[in-house]
């Protein structure tokens, strides 16, 4: 049976067993990301494949991962982590900005974060769906991060006056569906269009919504 195995303590070569802990599983997690995202796929990729992109023996990767599915968990999380950071990164500067110029700004900041690389971009919304209950969960889990970030914008617009107030999670969850179905879809060939274009039509589609809620009248 699979299961992770503890690595050896102690100094070997000038570096500590931790230090040497972290090159291995950084060495996997590229060798994931490269494989599952600009390769074969995860479906069609094997523990073997991994270890021998990474140059290391499937018992160190043992000594990292349970099963292959941990090492795809753990790049959905990293990727997802870095449009994160992306849009964090922005966020105060944002808020001094008129609405349409700050929504812009988080849009763009996140698709940046989503897309650079577009191993990121395929793990993050083709090879995460369907491969297990636990992962459908992570996925969702993710989502909902999201719009939770939305609410929170919507009600900070509210409370400047730019829209009316109100409960924007359906909003925000069909704006987030909308992401993840056309990033799907252009991620695996379906949409044929440039990566600028896919993000000039999702921030079109947020940008309208957002002037017919500030136009619409209070409640």
């Amino acid at each position: 049976m699979a299961g992770r195995i503890t690595p050896a303590a102690g100094r070997y070569a000038g570096r500590t067993a931790s230090e040497r802990q972290a090159e291995r599983r950084r060495r996997l997690m590229e060798a994931g990301l490269e494989l599952f995202g600009g390769g074969p796929g995860y479906r069609a990729t094997k523990i073997v494949d991994v270890c021998r992109a990474a140059g290391l023996s499937t018992r160190q990767f043992y000594e990292e991962f349970r099963t292959l599915e941990d090492l795809l968990a753990e790049l959905h999380l990293y990727v997802n982590d870095a449009a994160e950071r992306a849009v964090l990164a922005v966020l105060r500067k944002a808020q001094e900005l008129e609405p349409v110029e700050r929504y812009s700004t988080l849009f763009r900041a996140y698709a940046a974060g989503a897309t650079a690389d577009p191993r990121h971009t395929r793990i993050a919304f083709v090879e995460i769906i369907g491969v297990s209950p636990r992962l459908d969960r992570q996925r969702l889990d993710r989502r909902a991060r999201w719009i939770d970030f939305l609410c929170r914008q919507a009600a900070a617009a509210a409370e400047r006056g730019e829209i009316p107030p109100g409960d924007y999670r359906v909003a925000a969850a069909a704006f987030i569906g909308a992401v993840n179905g056309l990033m799907h879809d252009w991620a695996v060939g379906w949409v044929d269009a440039g990566r600028e274009q896919i993000i000039d039509e999702l921030l079109a589609i947020l940008l309208a919504r957002f002037q017919v809620l500030s136009q619409a009248p209070p409640a």
